[in-house]
């Protein structure tokens, strides 16, 4: 028997919005399996991808909103579907027709920010470099070696300023030539693009590019394993531009290596990490911030249960970090339980996201060992041990 769409159009408006990769889905349910939403609600990305398929109307305009493009589902698809592909088509459809469920409307936000002031926060442009009072941090020129790209949150974030001071003050004591742009940095752009708007990440992208080109860099060096990702993978395949990106965690490890950081203090706490899914599924980066805290005497490396490939995503990605998930749904609130769990003091990770998703729920979650955990950047701890 011969399967019809029951709405044609709706299905050509998905395939040109990119999502004809449900074609190659035979619904085996695997995605359903690894999506962490089933560890919190009842949701079926098979569903979505069988309607989306039929060209149903009545897709779930909530469940388009929940994927945090955490790749668990695409990493294990016995046929490589990218549902990633799919969730970011159904999201074009639904912000062409305005379609937004009450917790997506903070999106609305950041998108008017981006385009005024080139960052989702709502923040002046011309303060992109306050962090930078008191610390030294040159501006790029092309004599330097290396632009440092610290992003949105490091650069307006309080938290996650904090950071970006740790990072700054080892990139000094190393003797590294770098820069930063300052008011001219912008937005990655791959957080709005995984909301749908195709057109903001261009312009983000392009003003971006524009400005590494005019400044003469060649080599970045990013905190944001979004940044990293985008930079390295997106600017690359549509904008044909080959910048030499570098994650930080990478970069420090190298420094270690060859001298230039030297750790000289103990640190003596139970540790655990926690794999971003854009540092780790999507571009395999697991060692090298596993191996900087491994060299740091007196620390004690613990692993969660899921981890590495297997990681459990924060759900600050796919631009969930600027949606409300409602206590009971939060991924974060699972991972610091898991955190606890294995005895850690400290979870170290190497993404702003995941630190503001965690930071989040360690201050709603119910077990009172929550109150002592710590949170924190590989920069922070490895500036506290040199």
């Amino acid at each position: 028997m011969e399967n019809v769409a029951e709405y044609k159009e709706i299905v050509e408006v998905i395939k040109l919005s990119g999502g004809d990769v449900f074609k190659y889905c035979y619904q085996c349910g695997t995605c359903d399996t690894l999506c962490p939403w089933n560890r919190v609600i009842e949701f079926s990305m098979r569903r979505i991808v069988r309607q989306a398929c039929f060209g149903m109307t009545e897709i779930e305009t909530e469940d388009i909103w929940r994927c945090t493009t955490c790749g668990r589902c695409h990493y294990r698809c016995p046929r490589g579907v990218k549902l990633i592909d799919l969730t970011v088509s159904l999201r074009k459809i639904g912000s062409e027709y305005g379609v937004f469920p009450e917790h997506v409307k903070p999106v609305k936000s950041a998108n008017a920010s981006l385009v005024a002031e080139g960052n989702p926060l709502s923040e002046e442009r011309k303060k992109r470099a306050e962090w930078t009072k008191g610390l030294g941090v040159p501006e790029f020129d092309e004599e330097k070696e290396l632009l440092y790209f610290p992003g949105c949150y490091l650069c307006y974030d309080p938290r996650m300023k904090k950071v970006a001071k740790a990072t700054a003050e080892l990139l000094n004591m190393s003797g590294v030539e770098y820069g930063i742009l300052g008011e001219k940095e912008n937005c990655c752009g791959e957080s709005i693009r995984k909301t749908g708007d195709e057109e903001l990440f261009k312009q983000l992208a392009k003003e971006n590019i524009k400005a590494f080109i005019d400044s003469g860099v060649k080599r970045v060096l990013v905190s944001s394993p979004h940044c990293y990702h985008t930079f390295k993978n997106e600017y690359s395949e549509y904008f044909m531009v080959n910048f030499d990106i570098i994650h930080m965690s990478q970069f420090l490890f190298e420094l270690i290596e060859k001298g230039q950081i030297k750790i000289t203090k103990e640190y003596n706490k139970k540790v655990t990490y926690h794999d971003p899914c854009y540092l780790g599924r999507h571009n395999g980066i697991y060692d090298e911030p596993r191996e900087i805290l491994k060299k740091v005497p007196g620390l004690e490396l613990v692993e969660m249960p899921d981890n590495r490939e297997d990681s459990l995503c924060c759900g600050g990605g796919g631009g969930r970090v600027w949606m409300e998930t409602v206590k009971g749904e939060r991924f974060s609130d699972l991972r610091i339980q898991q955190a606890l769990d294995v005895g850690a003091e400290v979870i170290v990770t190497c993404c702003p996201y995941c630190i503001t998703m965690l930071e989040d729920s360690k201050k709603t979650i119910e077990d009172p060992r929550a109150e002592s955990l710590e949170i924190k950047d590989i920069t922070e701890l490895l500036r506290e041990v040199v």
